[in-house]
């Protein structure tokens, strides 16, 4: 067996792939692999992107799965850009004094000193991913739900080899299994599989066959969903069936910004693309794509994505709840690129908010076809495992996204019922023409919005190819006010960084994040993938 990747060094070479009928790029190349097959059988970008997560949802199950939510940035060979939102919310039965009283009951505490679980019952919304992936072959594309979730079945129930960054992954996750049904259905003989052990989950396969035969209705209102609604109200929780069986799928229009030329969409609240956005429109307006100078360059794109996360955690949540204030527009970035100077910014009023969110981790995929369909997709639990807990036998592991709530009352995040919270999740979308479109996307909770932004900077400001734009050492702004650096990174930029105040410290390769792209160029397609993941990118 192959002992722990040492993803501070890359040995290997890996170049932009490039094709003309198909390019899928993701985190696991059984996954990527799997949504060529789709494409080589007749299907389309869309019906690629399902059948990816959901092998995802086998190879890498610590990651992402039918427990949790799905999103999608889109852009249809006809010229289409919209956005799918599968993203369930709180129980209507989760007030803030419920939440708090349970809280205080699990911690063993008073009810005005608890605080909102990172795992358990409590932290289990509404999971989205089966009405997401359901929505999406039907309403996009061309092949039906057993055609598209085939080698998934196949994976789960025959069995697949664990990959490294995966194996290392899974077993730091492995104390979050909560329940027995968890540890039995994730473990081999009580302990995470090792690199390269061969893995099945024969649960998990039958529920992805009742998928396939029967679509997203067990999940909701059948079988499937009697045991979500026992394990989450028999370990505590409040979830009920009239909360599986009111989900339904959005479409909400995209937000969006020009940065150097090119239009960038994200996601629109309750997810956190706005930060991204602003973050983008600041480093337009102190003149980054007009810098030469890295250290320059990189402190501008850290202060500017300092302020645009202080606003994003300030008023970014669900619109139902709250209103938003315009963070994408150019007004709001001139305003706040006033209070960029030559050192770091040193205030208790700026950066990011104290939050499970911070290392969550989860995947992303990214999809291209030679007609022009291009679709980032990403499926997540939140952290690893999600909650901790499977639903009886049904292999299907329930998110914890409900950690990102909040109990203090002022805050906008603050728990209510049916209230969908904060979400990392970002699928990422650019124009750079006409007949020039990219998904993308970087994954890793916080991480998500500053890689966004460097990515792009790599493609846009210093004209990289698509894989040396990945490849490229990152920064990454932390909570704790650290501006932290991989070991790869430019010792002399980073030295001259803590010289402007920056508070620089180096961090692991896989805080860095998880990136994909996939590009249609006028009928050529190209891709890149993450060099600190296990993914591939498979053309054809």
């Amino acid at each position: 067996m192959d002992h722990e990747p040492n993803l501070d060094r890359f040995e290997s070479r890996r170049s932009t792939a490039y094709g003309t009928r198909g390019v899928v790029a993701t985190s696991q190349p059984l996954a990527a692999q799997a949504g060529v097959d789709v494409l080589r059988e007749g299907g389309n970008a869309f019906d690629a992107a399902v059948a990816t997560a959901a092998t995802l949802n086998v190879v890498e199950p610590m990651s992402t799965g039918l427990g949790g939510d799905a999103f999608a940035l889109y852009r249809t060979a006809d010229g289409e850009v919209g956005a799918m939102r599968a993203c369930g919310g709180a129980p209507e039965t989760a007030t803030l004094e419920r939440v708090r009283a349970a809280a205080a009951d699990a911690r063993g505490c008073d009810p005005g000193d608890a605080e909102m679980p990172e795992r358990g019952p409590l932290a289990v919304t509404v999971p989205g991913a089966p009405r997401g992936w359901e929505a999406t072959v039907e309403r996009f594309g061309r092949l039906d739900l057993a055609a598209v979730l085939d080698d998934a079945v196949h994976y789960a129930t025959e069995g697949f080899p664990v990959s490294e960054v995966i194996a290392s992954a899974w077993e730091l996750c492995e104390p979050a299994l909560r329940n027995d049904a968890a540890r039995e259905q994730y473990l081999l003989d009580g302990e995470a599989p090792a690199v390269g052990e061969r893995m099945t989950l024969p649960e998990l396969g039958t529920t992805l066959e009742t998928l396939a035969a029967d679509g997203a209705d067990p999940f909701y209102e059948g079988t499937i969903a009697d045991s979500i609604v026992e394990t989450v109200r028999d370990a505590g929780g409040l979830l009920e069936h009239d909360d599986l069986a009111g989900f339904e799928v959005e479409y909400p229009d995209p937000v969006s910004t020009t940065y150097d030329g090119t239009e960038v969409f994200e996601l629109p609240p309750n997810n956190q693309g706005l930060i991204a956005l602003e973050a983008l429109n600041i480093a337009r307006e102190v003149g980054v794509p007009d810098s030469e100078d890295p250290v320059e360059r990189t402190h501008l794109l850290a202060e500017s994505t300092k302020l645009a996360f202080t606003d994003g955690h300030r008023y970014i949540t669900d619109p139902a709840y709250e209103s938003i204030p315009p963070l994408n527009s150019g007004e709001w970035a001139r305003q706040r690129a006033a209070e960029i100077g030559e050192t770091a910014i040193d205030s208790p009023e700026i950066g990011l908010l104290d939050s499970p969110a911070e290392d969550a981790d989860t995947v992303l995929l990214t999809v291209a076809d030679g007609e022009g369909n291009v679709v980032s997709f990403i499926n997540s639990l939140f952290m690893g495992f999600g909650s901790g807990l499977v639903a009886g036998d049904t292999g299907l592991t329930l998110q914890n996204r409900g950690a990102s709530f909040e109990l203090d009352p002022d805050h906008p995040n603050c728990i209510e019922p049916g209230k969908r919270p904060f979400h990392t999740l970002i699928p990422g979308l650019v124009r750079f023409g006409d007949r020039d479109w990219a998904a993308f996307g970087v994954m890793g909770g916080y991480m998500q919005p500053q890689g966004h932004v460097q990515v792009l900077s790599n493609l846009l400001d210093r004209d990289m190819p698509l894989q040396t734009a990945l490849d490229e050492p990152r920064w990454r702004y932390r909570e704790d006010g650290t501006l932290a650096t991989e070991a790869r990174f430019d010792a002399d930029v980073a030295s001259k960084l803590a010289r402007r105040g920056h508070d620089v410290a180096v961090d692991v390769p896989l805080r860095f994040g998880g990136a994909q792209i996939a590009r249609w160029n006028d009928g050529t397609l190209s891709g890149a993938t993450e060099p600190r993941k296990d993914g591939t990118v498979d053309v054809y």
